[in-house]
């Protein structure tokens, strides 16, 4: 019996769409890159991307849980001579791309190299409940149900 390895031909490929209203950020992003990745299926291939595409909606409204809003810092350095900068999870969310912090969250669970590059393209965030993805017929995924520690009032 031999081991069975996904083509790329072979891989059919879902539309899932998420509601992260209340959802706990980690327990969130570690489902969406178990999807991305395809490690759900049956079929899974570590090198071929064989994940759905996932839509995320309402991520301005994702819950940290501790203090994590206000303590836990994101740093950039500018180039210049002291010109490293930082920003609180908390300032993300409520600035002008919130669905960042989902973004980022998600690439740190995914590994380095070219096919997590090639899978993150798969990963559609909106901060709004809008989308235009209607016309491929998302498969709506409600994180909320599966664990009662996913979601926090």
């Amino acid at each position: 019996m031999k081991t069975y390895s996904a083509k790329p031909s072979d891989v059919e490929k879902k539309w899932v769409l998420i509601d992260a209203e209340d959802l706990v950020l980690g327990r969130m992003a570690t489902l969406i890159a178990m999807r991305l990745r395809g490690k759900h299926k049956a079929s899974y291939t570590p090198h071929v991307d064989c994940g759905d595409n996932v839509i995320v909606i309402n991520a301005e409204k994702v819950r940290l849980t501790g203090k994590k809003r206000q303590d836990e810092k994101f740093y950039w350095h500018t180039g210049y001579p002291g010109g490293i900068k930082s920003r609180s999870l908390g300032e993300i969310l409520d600035g002008k791309h919130p669905q960042r912090v989902i973004e980022k969250a998600v690439e740190r669970m995914l590994p380095d190299g070219p096919l997590a590059r090639k899978v993150l393209g798969n990963l559609r965030v909106y901060a709004g409940t809008e989308h235009p993805h209607e016309a491929q017929k998302p498969e709506v995924l409600d994180i909320a149900s599966m664990n009662s520690k996913n979601k926090r009032a």
